[in-house]
């Protein structure tokens, strides 16, 4: 039930991680927003950006989202590494997480990969959540912009925590499907027929019996049994979180480099006239700068801080 639960809250994280990048690529919202005006029909025009004038709010509750299936996901593996080390069966040894019964589950979670990058994933995600709270934001916007950059570090380590393989299928379903009879292992090491072989068999498996074998009543059934060729295989699950989070990232990664290249264009500043109210405006004069009112810009001042900024509203 752990390795249920904490792949169904990954497969909720991977999809959540995806979506809350792309509330934050500004300058595309700004052309799809934008290109609304050729619009023919008036209200959906209207609708359509008006979903994507609650951009933020969609950014916000994709965070939110993160953040309780994050808190569910490192529940059920602290589940999971309590299993693995109290279940620890020789049986299937390429299942087992734990080195041995009775391991220390705290090894699982601080001395192998995906469990020292969850650690350190939840580090950041409490930094990040914590300084996005509206007093922090507001009596320090500094540490709020200074920790939500670290998403870069959590979403390297993201790619990272999915690289152990802890979750794994079998490969050789057809030479060894569930719950099949090993005459040779069975008779070699003497050992109890499991209760699973009273159930009734599949109506696909067609090899019968040996009959120079010694076969309990309840194995057979018609003649037929569930032989097992080989011993089972297992195989890590492919990583699926790039596939995810690869197109959102590059996207934001291109937006956030051309806004870089476009902010260095020089500014002018005209005139600055206070109004009452404490409104402030500030006329400037910037090259190829195209835009109309009700948009808005970033405003950015290095001598004030080095990655600061603000949005402000463009009236003319």
């Amino acid at each position: 039930l752990g390795l249920c639960v904490s792949r169904a809250s990954a497969s909720v994280l991977n999809l959540n991680c995806c979506l809350v990048l792309l509330p934050m690529c500004r300058v595309l919202l700004a052309f799809l927003r934008g290109s609304q005006k050729v619009s023919t029909v008036l209200r959906m025009q209207q609708k359509t950006r008006r979903l994507l004038d609650k951009s933020k709010t969609f950014h916000v509750m994709c965070g939110v989202t993160i953040c309780i299936f994050s808190v569910l996901h490192v529940a059920a593996h602290l589940v999971n590494a309590l299993n693995f080390s109290e279940n620890y069966s020789e049986d299937f040894l390429a299942l087992n997480a734990a080195n041995y019964r009775g391991e220390d589950p705290r090894k699982l979670l601080f001395a192998t990969v995906p469990g020292l990058t969850g650690v350190v994933m939840v580090l950041v995600l409490f930094l990040m959540c914590t300084a996005s709270t509206y007093a922090i934001r507001v009596s320090n916007y500094d540490i709020f912009w200074y920790t939500h950059n670290l998403f870069f570090v959590f979403y390297m380590l993201l790619m990272l925590h999915v690289s152990g393989g802890v979750l794994k299928y079998q490969t050789n379903l057809e030479e060894h499907p569930p719950g099949c009879f090993n005459p040779n292992k069975t008779l070699r090491e003497n050992t109890t027929v499991p209760k699973t072989f009273e159930e009734t068999f599949p109506d696909y498996t067609t090899e019968p019996f040996p009959e120079d074998l010694s076969v309990p009543e309840p194995f057979v059934q018609n003649n037929f049994m569930r032989i097992c060729s080989e011993e089972p295989k297992f195989q890590s699950h492919f990583p699926e979180t790039w596939f995810w989070i690869s197109g959102p990232l590059c996207l934001y990664c291109v937006e956030r480099l051309y806004r870089y290249i476009r902010s260095n264009k020089p500014v002018t500043i005209t005139s600055v006239i206070s109004h009452p109210s404490n409104v402030l405006e500030v006329r400037m004069v910037k090259g190829d700068f195209k835009a109309r009112p009700g948009q808005y810009v970033i405003l950015h001042c290095p001598r004030v801080s080095a990655l600061e900024s603000h949005p402000f509203t463009l009236t003319m």
